[in-house]
């Protein structure tokens, strides 16, 4: 198990690139109508990827298994929510009220399983990262009841991905392999959609509307952004991980702008780097 005292410029660099990739994979969830099949696909891709990589590193340590295990039934919790939260509200407000509410939980998590302390500095980043999600939450210069399905969901999808970040957290540095838990990991949580999609949908929805394309290419960057994360949780403080990984706000927000061509752009933007600012301060 590697070091993970300290946060380096390269791991730094790794993570804040894996949320970049993260932020695409979900923009490209979010741009396919049928999110079942394109859950599917991701599904098949890390099936498929995860049997190779698993037949090459096999199993990680025992004590491992367990958590990858429960992460897996957090991950199928997560996927349900993040679905939910894209078709009931807006890309660049769901994604980073999503993501930006989990650092607050990683970092008290953190503290109480891992003992790791945050600074003066980063508790001043708790503070500008709740004011940024508010920020988001009122992003049309109101919250309306209709954003509150929305809103809702997109807390809850962050609850559970502080909950399957604390569970790699802990359960990565017990498998003396990253790569061994990483491909368990896959290989547990990838074949339910897959399953769902062959009950409930035609063999001719796999061609449809690019979702096989979009849908192999998306399991493929969600592979490597979160191998990557996993690999980073045993080289730095899971709090200083999982707040650098959710600068992918910025990214998400942009995205929503520019290519969804959504509603109240500048507002979720200026919201969306508040948050980011905050996350940056947690992890100084």
């Amino acid at each position: 198990m590697g070091n993970h005292d300290s946060l380096t410029t390269f791991v730094l660099v790794a993570v804040i690139g894996a949320g970049v990739l993260h932020a695409a994979w979900n923009a490209m969830v979010k741009h396919i109508d049928d999110r079942l099949m394109t859950f599917a696909a991701i599904g098949v891709t890390a099936t498929g990827a995860s049997a190779v990589a698993l037949a090459v590193t096999g199993l990680p340590a025992r004590a491992a298994i367990p958590y990858a295990t429960a992460s897996a039934a957090v991950h199928l919790a997560y996927e349900l929510g993040l679905m939910n939260a894209y078709r009931l509200g807006a890309f660049n407000q769901t994604y980073p009220l999503a993501r930006g509410t989990s650092p607050l939980v990683v970092a008290v998590g953190a503290y109480v399983l891992a003992h790791e302390h945050l600074s003066a500095v980063a508790f001043g980043g708790v503070a500008v990262l709740a004011a940024g999600l508010m920020s988001l939450a009122l992003s049309s210069g109101h919250l309306g009841r209709h954003d509150l399905p929305a809103v809702s969901v997109a807390v809850l999808t962050g609850l559970t991905i502080a909950a399957y970040t604390l569970l790699d957290g802990l359960g990565v540095r017990r498998a003396h392999d990253p790569y061994a838990y990483a491909a368990l990991l896959f290989l547990l949580q990838g074949p339910e959609f897959p399953l769902v999609a062959l009950v409930r949908r035609p063999l001719r929805a796999w061609s449809s509307d690019g979702v096989l394309r979009w849908g192999l290419l998306a399991g493929a960057l969600s592979l490597v952004a979160y191998g990557t994360v996993l690999w980073a949780q045993t080289r730095a403080p899971l709090a200083e991980v999982a707040a650098l990984r959710e600068t992918s706000v910025v990214s998400a927000a942009l995205i929503g702008s520019v290519v969804f061509k959504e509603r109240f752009g500048r507002r979720r933007v200026a919201a969306a780097l508040l948050v980011a600012t905050g996350i940056v301060l947690i992890s100084l």
